[in-house]
């Protein structure tokens, strides 16, 4: 039985609030990654077609033994700069991702990139409402979406997306866009939950934290991330790691601990600038 609790989407499906990551991570280490993470009670799994192991980690699934009513899978289209996308085109990639990954459909899609500066990314929101209508994948979203491109495919498309997968730490904690989320019932999913590591789990404040919880720093911002409502996919290939940012639900962050975590805020981006992001 997995602890993790699920939070409701806007289309009434559900998803773990904390779920497995596999960015960068080999298609060869994908497979025992996942492997154990599925052993250990995770059951949601995100991955995406650039991250080039949706074959490794689609064996891991299948060997799993775990239903697949039990799983919830994510990918993301790669809508790349190399090529106008249309209909067809997404079908294909999603075809394409399927069969990589071994399944018949999938629990959530993304859009990879809004690719601001070239705004194509509306046509490619039709193409995954046709995908949804005919049940192929069951709840749609988008990844590192502005407000700007928020409102324009509601507007124009009158279809919310169930998720929006953004960069999202203690470092760089994107208060307007996710008042943006909770306006419109938009699910925020934060990668990078921990900040790539490093600097940010050394941080005193956090050292703090963990201490008077006698947790470690990455449980402490995990634990932050799911008290204030966000989904998160931390990554690891240390099956003690692993099995560490699971065991987060039997304490709790007091107040005082949610300002300290909130005065860390320095914008600091770690990833791509969304709205200049074209490759």
């Amino acid at each position: 039985m997995s602890p993790v609790p699920n939070v409701t989407l806007n289309d009434g499906n559900t998803i773990p609030q904390l779920g497995f990551g596999v960015w960068q991570v080999p298609d060869d280490e994908s497979y025992s990654a996942v492997t154990s993470a599925l052993s250990i009670g995770y059951r949601s799994i995100d991955t995406a077609a650039i991250y080039r192991n949706e074959v490794g980690t689609g064996r891991a699934i299948a060997d799993s033994g775990v239903a697949r009513d039990e799983l919830f899978i994510t990918t993301k289209l790669w809508n790349g700069a190399g090529e106008t996308w249309t209909a067809d085109s997404v079908r294909r990639e999603f075809d394409a991702s399927l069969e990589r990954l071994g399944l018949d459909y999938l629990d959530l899609y993304l859009i990879h990139w809004p690719r601001a500066v070239r705004e194509d990314y509306i046509a490619i929101w039709r193409a995954f409402a046709e995908l949804k209508a005919e049940g192929r994948v069951r709840s749609i979203g988008v990844s590192n979406f502005q407000p700007a491109q928020l409102r324009r495919i509601i507007d124009e498309t009158s279809v919310i997306p169930a998720v929006n997968q953004i960069e999202l730490h203690p470092d760089f904690e994107q208060p307007e866009l996710r008042a943006f989320h909770a306006e419109h019932g938009i699910v925020t999913e934060a990668w990078s939950p921990l900040g790539q590591g490093g600097a940010l789990l050394d941080d005193p404040v956090l050292a703090r934290i963990a201490e008077k919880h006698q947790r470690s720093t990455a449980q402490v911002v995990l634990r932050w991330h799911l008290q204030i409502g966000n989904v998160v996919i931390p990554k690891s290939v240390t099956p003690y790691r692993i099995r560490q940012n699971i065991d987060v639900f039997e304490f709790k962050l007091d107040a005082d601990d949610l300002v300290a975590i909130a005065g860390l805020d320095s914008g600091n981006r770690l990833g791509p600038d969304p709205d200049e992001f074209d490759m």
